[in-house]
Order: structure tokens, then sequence, then C-alpha cells
């Protein structure tokens, strides 16, 4: 049977339930968190959505589709990408949010400066996406005042460094304990709730990536809601031999697929409408398993 996963808003979400609480956004088995980066430099798809009228387009394209929620990404977190400064994040997201702000969308917002997602909530996001973790303090207290859920990713070093040589006694049991450790904190800190993610590909080597992908039910077995994300990523040219990145769907999906399997709530993906589809047919032949 699928599991029933669910966020919880301090302000009004489309799709989201009244609750005393605030708001109540619930859904079944594993949804798709499109994704909409706005960059020149993203490793798969940078430059597509250059012009507000590209991104919304796609962004339409994806709710179309039936995702959960968009991830919009105005800064790379590609192995080796460069920072940006906060002011052209902002020039990059803030036009989208802002124009699909009404249009019944779930908006997330990629990024790990507290500035830019203090601007995105006002401008009409509804979720904070940090690859950093919140470890910013500032960012956390962006979230808790706004009454936004974030999703807590961990991440070893930083992107322009993270892949260069990371190490871990134990990857399954410092990544999970990272996670629990931060859950605990951010909602004592007055975040509403939280995602967690354990960060396929960031400051991770293959077999870093396949033990947490295989470790996912421990992780899933919780009460927060798990987000996979290895659309398009290394570990699928590593083991199909697919160097470029724009060709690494059919991996994306058999790796979403094993984490819906796994009861992960939320896929970020690339390819938003076969995700959906492959997502949907899952679900239908295992409904009665």
């Amino acid at each position: 049977m699928s599991r029933t996963h669910h966020l919880q808003f301090r302000f009004p979400v489309p799709g989201a339930r009244r609750t005393a609480e605030g708001w109540r956004l619930t859904w079944t088995g594993t949804a798709v968190m499109g994704i909409l980066n706005v960059t020149p430099d993203s490793f798969s798809d940078g430059g597509r959505h250059a012009t507000l009228d590209a991104a919304l387009a796609a962004a339409r394209a994806m709710r179309a589709a039936g995702v959960l929620m968009v991830d919009i990404g105005g800064e790379s977190t590609r192995p080796g990408a460069e920072p940006v400064a906060a002011e052209q994040e902002l020039g990059r997201v803030l036009p989208v949010i802002r124009a699909l702000a009404g249009e019944g969308l779930v908006i997330s917002v990629d990024t790990m400066k507290a500035e830019v997602a203090h601007a995105a909530l006002q401008a009409g996001a509804h979720l904070i996406n940090d690859v950093t973790g919140l470890r910013d303090p500032g960012m956390v207290q962006v979230c808790a005042q706004a009454g936004a859920p974030a999703c807590v990713m961990h991440m070893q070093g930083e992107p322009r460094t993270m892949q260069a040589s990371p190490q871990y006694a134990d990857v399954v049991a410092e990544v999970h304990g990272f996670l629990r450790g931060r859950i605990a904190d951010v909602l004592a800190a007055g975040v509403p709730d939280v995602l967690l993610d354990p960060g396929i590909g960031f400051g991770k080597t293959l077999e870093h990536n396949l033990a947490l992908l295989r470790a996912l039910p421990e992780l899933t077995a919780g009460p927060q809601g798990v987000l996979v994300g290895a659309s398009r990523k290394r570990l699928i040219d590593y083991l199909a031999g697919v160097p470029q990145a724009d060709e690494r769907d059919p991996g994306s999906l058999a790796l979403h697929l094993h984490a819906a399997r796994c009861g992960a709530a939320l896929v970020r993906a690339h390819a938003a409408s076969a995700h959906v589809q492959a997502l949907r047919v899952q679900a239908a032949l295992e409904e009665h398993v």
C-alpha cells in the first residue's frame, strides 16, 4: 500500500487543507518535484530557461503533467560550480516566482542564501530547498518566521570542492545521523516541517551513493518525508556509461522508481512528465500487493 505524506505550512498553499496548526499539504505515494533551473551553468539544463517566457512555459508544462511542486534554482550547485551574488540569484528567480504565484503551483526555491530565501517567500514561494542543510542560522530564522517548511539536504563540503575526495567511516550512519540531528534543531527553532534529502551526488563517491540508495528504507521509516534527487547525476554514467547528462533520463527513472519502492515522499526530476507517468504506473501495479 502507498504511504501518505504531508507537509505543514503556516500560510495558505495550493492544494493544502486548513488545520488547527495552519495548512497541511497531503499526498499519497511518491510525488514529483520538477526542476526548473534559471541558470546559465547548471550541469544538465543550464541556459534552457534563460528567458522568463521559457521558464514559465516549462513550469506550466510540469503543472499540466501532474507534478506536486516546482523547484526553482538561480545558482548552480553542480560539482565545481562558482557561487553567485545574492542580487544576481534574486534577479533570476524572483520574476519567475512572481509570475507563477497564484497559478496553483506549489513553489520551492533551491537556494543556500537566507537573503534569497526571505525574498522568495515574500514573492510567493512556499518551500525552501537548501543543499547546505539549513546550517546557516539565518536560513532557519527565515523559514521559522515565514512559517515555511524546508528541505534539509546532506552535503559534505561545498559545491566547488565536494567531489574532490569525499570520505566517510560509515556513510549511511553519518548522513542519517546528520539529517536526524537537523530535524531536531530545525523543528525546535520553529520551522513548521522538514523534508530530508540524503544528497545523492553531493560529496559522495559512487559507492557512497549506492549505499545511501540501498539504505533508503531506514531513512523513510521516520515521520519526516524523504526527497531523493538522483536526476541525471554522474553515478548513472558510472553505472551505465552515459557521459551526456541530458541522456540519463532512463537511469534517473530507474533510480527514482527504486526510491519510490523504498517509500520516498518526493523525487526531484528534470524529466518531470516522464516521472509522473512512470510513478503512476508503478503505483497502480503495486496497489494490491
